[in-house]
C-alpha cells in the first residue's frame, strides 16, 4: 500500500536515534509525514546487528519505507544519515525526491579521519562508549554553544551511552570503509540542500564549498556561530530551511 501524501524521511547521524529529531519536528505541518527510522545498531533497532556498513543501512532503510508504503521522499539527513542516503540515492534513485545533506558529506574518509577512527575504536575497547562519550559529543558545538546548550549536550551523550558497544564500533569501521559518492551528487536529477556548519570539525565547511556544485539544482545555509549539530544550535534557522526545501522539491511535482 502505497501514500501519495508528500513524506519527509529524516535519518539521525552516528551514536544518535530518532529521538535526536523530536524537538525538530514538532512544529511541523500537518501536511507532511514523518518517518523517522533507527538505523541498523542504533535506539531500539539493535537486535541480531551484523552489517553496519552504509550499504547495508541503505538496504534495510528501503524495506523499511516499502513496508511503510512510501515510495518517493525528501530525506533529510545528518551526518552518518546523508552517508547512508547518499548509498541509498546510489541504489535507489527513483525514490528520492530531494536530499538534504545536513552537516553532512559525500567525500570519503581521509586517511588522517581513517587513522583517528582507529584511535577511537581502541579507546571505546580500552575504557568503554560511556567515557568515548564524554569526549566525544563537546567539540560537534560550536565554541560559544558548549556551555550555552548543555540540556542538548547531555541529551546527546546521553544517547550515545545507551548505544552498544558493537553498533558504535561497527559504524565507526562502516564510516571509515565508505567510498566516495561524489559521483551520486553529480547525477542526481533531484534537488540537494546542503547546511554547513562555519564551526563544524567534523564534516568541514571547506570540504563541502567544491560540492555544492555538483548537482545539477544545488540549495545552501552557510551559518555562522554553528558547528555540528545545527538543529539544536539554529533550530528555527534550520528547521525553516528544511521546511522550505521540501515544499519546493514537493510543489514541483505537482
Amino acid at each position: 500500500m502505497s501514500t501519495a501524501q508528500p513524506t519527509i524521511v529524516l535519518l539521525h547521524g552516528f551514536a544518535e536515534s530518532r529521538e535526536v529529531w523530536t524537538a525538530f519536528t514538532r512544529d511541523f505541518p500537518d501536511d507532511y509525514r514523518l518517518v523517522t527510522p533507527n538505523l541498523l545498531g542504533f535506539g531500539t533497532n539493535v537486535h541480531d546487528i551484523r552489517d553496519y556498513s552504509m550499504e547495508a543501512q541503505a538496504r534495510y532503510l528501503a524495506e523499511y519505507l516499502r513496508q511503510r508504503g512510501v515510495e518517493r521522499a525528501v530525506f533529510v539527513c545528518h551526518s552518518m544519515g546523508g552517508y547512508v542516503a547518499l548509498a541509498f540515492a546510489e541504489r535507489y534513485p527513483s525514490m528520492v525526491a530531494g536530499l538534504s545533506l545536513f552537516h553532512s558529506t559525500a567525500l570519503p574518509d581521509t586517511e588522517e579521519r581513517k587513522a583517528n577512527r582507529d584511535k577511537n575504536i581502541d579507546f571505546i575497547q580500552r575504557h568503554g562508549v560511556e567515557k568515548f562519550m564524554d569526549s566525544f559529543v563537546r567539540p560537534l558545538f560550536a565554541p560559544d554553544n558548549r556551555e550555552k546548550l548543555v540540556d542538548e549536550r547531555c541529551f546527546l551523550e546521553e544517547i550515545g551511552k545507551a548505544t552498544p558497544e558493537a553498533s558504535i564500533i561497527g559504524a565507526l569501521k562502516a564510516m571509515k570503509q565508505r567510498p566516495d559518492r561524489t559521483a551520486v551528487l553529480r547525477k542526481a536529477d533531484y534537488p540537494v540542500q546542503f547546511i554547513i556548519g562555519k564551526d563544524d570539525v567534523a564534516v568541514t565547511v571547506d570540504s563541502l564549498l567544491p560540492q555544492i556544485s555538483l548537482p545539477a539544482e544545488s540549495h545552501v545555509l552557510i551559518l555562522d556561530g554553528v558547528g555540528h549539530v545545527g538543529f539544536f544550535e539554529q533550530p528555527a534557522v534550520t528547521r525553516r530551511a528544511v521546511l522550505d526545501f521540501a515544499g519546493r522539491v514537493f510543489n514541483s511535482e505537482e
